[in-house]
């Protein structure tokens, strides 16, 4: 938790407390339906939870704004996000329903208000959001394929609606295809050496009809 505080010292009491909460959470959850493998749990905020937040150093969403999480998992990046930015709407889903119940349990316990959660495929979501954020669930080209023609047209933020996803290692032969992709190294922001190779890769969509 002094992790999450050292790069964010402007949190609220009830933040805090949110952060907090998260460690008996994830073990509790753990012992009933394994959603984070043994040898990380014990370091779930380093490797989840700063992760994730790793994402809030690139981008601040806007009061209003929509975020898409695919491949949530246990709920990241998208409830520690959601978390940061309680006004900020979040849509987390993972194909996987013992994972959404998981996500669900925590989202009650920790009462937030701008979560919906759901067992879904991506290509299935109805709608259209700012950002859709994920935590390398596949390559970019099948990402964007499942993605696609759901972003918003009003751009209100500092970068381009699109894609913020957290990857790791050389990305250059699964990039290659994207000319207007700009990748963050999380190793410049964050010390642990877990963000060494650790990048926020964004990948601006265009509105489709």
């Amino acid at each position: 938790m002094d992790e999450i505080l050292k790069y964010f010292p402007d949190l609220t009491e009830l933040q805090i407390q949110q952060f907090q909460k998260l460690d008996f959470l994830y073990h509790d959850w753990n012992e009933k339906i394994n959603v984070i493998s043994r040898k990380d749990i014990d370091a779930l905020y380093t490797k989840h939870i700063l992760h994730s937040l790793g994402i809030a150093k690139i981008m601040k969403f806007e009061p209003g704004a929509t975020v898409l999480d695919v491949g949530t998992g246990g709920g990241f990046p998208g409830i520690p996000l959601a978390i940061l930015f309680p006004e900020t709407r979040f849509y987390l889903i993972d194909v996987i329903a013992k994972k959404i119940k998981v996500v669900q349990g925590v989202v009650d316990a920790l009462e937030l208000k701008n979560v919906k959660a759901e067992q879904k495929r991506a290509e299935l979501v109805k709608g259209d959001f700012d950002f859709i954020v994920s935590r390398a669930v596949t390559n970019m080209p099948d990402f964007v394929s499942w993605v696609k023609g759901k972003i918003k047209k009003q751009h209100k933020h500092t970068l381009k609606n699109g894609i913020l996803y957290l990857k790791g290692g050389d990305l250059t032969e699964e990039l290659a295809a994207f000319p207007k992709v700009t990748l963050y190294d999380l190793s410049t922001i964050f010390e642990d050496e877990f963000f060494e190779t650790k990048k926020v890769v964004h990948l601006p969509l265009k509105f489709t009809v």
